[in-house]
């Protein structure tokens, strides 16, 4: 399976160092370092994910 990955909406400019890619694993969802790939990426399930996204939503609101 390739993985297609994009950049989070939630993440920063594209001259921020803050730059974190999705990409949607067989297992869930996948997290990593867009300015880094090659350091791999963090594999969460998708309850896991949503949870994630929410509590961001929630820090920023």
């Amino acid at each position: 399976m390739t993985i297609q990955w994009r950049k989070s909406s939630y993440s920063g400019t594209a001259d921020d160092d803050v730059c974190v890619e999705v990409g949607r694993l067989a297992s869930g969802v996948g997290l990593r370092d867009s300015k880094k790939p090659s350091m791999g990426h963090l594999d969460l399930a998708r309850p896991e994910f949503g949870g994630l996204v929410a509590r961001i939503k929630e820090l920023q609101g």
